[in-house]
């Protein structure tokens, strides 16, 4: 098995944290996005990772760092890591298509902008399974159009009458990914563009006009990090997921001064509490010193300092300083104070 992971975007809407850090790596409940969202994915599969294929935007900004950071990710799930470039911003379809030369036999690809909680079993007699999510309002996502048999026959973008209320969350599964491969050949070939992208429904609805079987496969949890306030609420939603898990949250060498936790957090390793009452649902990264502080429902990346403040619903960068005390900052682009 395969796993391929398109994730060249720059994260526009998760700025400021994706000036300096691409949003995969932005880490939630302690780990980085895409690190997450692999290994859920090798945990569902329940059998072993031959290669995963992560294609990449600018090399100066997805460096040398975040190289070892995926290939570590793979070798850990002892899986070879290869990784591609893609140059242009030219759809989803054409991201794919970057990793050509990983592209066959059975393979999961996975856009690293997504969380999930799943457990079942691979339906690997269909030609492929489209993950999906029961949503409240299917207008506002891509769904599937099901038959009689329960297999899906249409993609359907931000229907504006009813159709389903399975919202396609980006994971899809192939028994051989060497055919989608051929169908996007074609779709690039033949310039066949829509939202002036090449997408890779272009090359699943070839698939399916030729007879492939596609089902769904359901997820327990679906949980977006395409912004600051989803991101935030991800993060806490994964915090109860694996407190419940019994997951070790924080660090042995926190210290504690007149604090309290209140779980679930994850706090990591040589964060300082002086006067402060943390959480619930709050992640602090490596070596962050909080003081005077009441933060809850928050996120707050590696080496920052924040006195005298009061939080909820915050995301705080790595090497940042705020303290409340005072009125004259500076703070970069798209930075928000509310």
């Amino acid at each position: 098995m395969k796993i391929i992971v398109p994730m060249a975007g720059r994260g526009s809407r998760l700025r400021p944290h994706t000036l300096t850090v691409p949003k995969p790596l932005i880490p939630v409940a302690g780990r980085p996005i895409v690190h997450r969202l692999v290994s859920d994915i090798a945990k569902v599969l329940g059998e072993p990772i031959e290669e995963i294929a992560f294609v990449l935007g600018d090399p100066a900004f997805f460096g040398d760092d975040v190289v070892a950071s995926l290939t570590e990710l793979a070798e850990n799930l002892g899986a070879k890591a290869s990784i591609y470039r893609q140059d242009q911003p030219l759809g989803t379809g054409h991201a794919i298509m970057c990793a050509a030369a990983s592209l066959s036999g059975p393979a999961v690809i996975a856009y690293a902008d997504t969380l999930i909680r799943a457990d079942f079993n691979l339906d690997k007699d269909a030609d492929s399974v489209i993950w999906v999510k029961q949503v409240d309002q299917p207008e506002a996502y891509g769904v599937v159009k099901l038959n009689e048999e329960k297999q899906i026959v249409e993609l359907v973008e931000k229907p504006q009458e009813f159709v389903s209320d399975l919202a396609v969350i980006g994971i899809y599964y192939f028994k051989d990914v060497g055919v989608l491969k051929n169908e996007l050949q074609h779709v690039l070939d033949n310039n066949i563009i829509n939202g002036g992208e090449y997408q890779i429904n272009d090359g699943i609805k070839r698939m399916m006009a030729d007879g492939k079987v596609f089902v769904t496969g359901k997820v327990d949890e679906w949980m977006d990090c395409g912004n600051k306030n989803v991101t935030v609420e991800t993060n806490s939603r994964m915090l109860g997921f694996l407190q419940k898990d019994g997951e070790k949250l924080i660090s042995d060498t926190v210290h504690l001064e007149n604090s309290e936790i209140i779980e679930p957090c994850y706090i990591g390793k040589d964060v300082v509490l002086k006067n402060s009452t943390v959480g619930p649902n709050v992640s602090l990264g490596d070596g962050c010193v909080l003081e005077n502080m009441t933060i809850k429902n928050s996120l707050v990346q590696n080496n920052t300092i924040v006195k005298n403040a009061t939080l909820d619903n915050a995301m705080i960068g790595n090497n940042a300083r705020y303290d409340g005390n005072f009125k004259t900052i500076s703070i970069g682009d798209y930075s928000v104070l509310e």
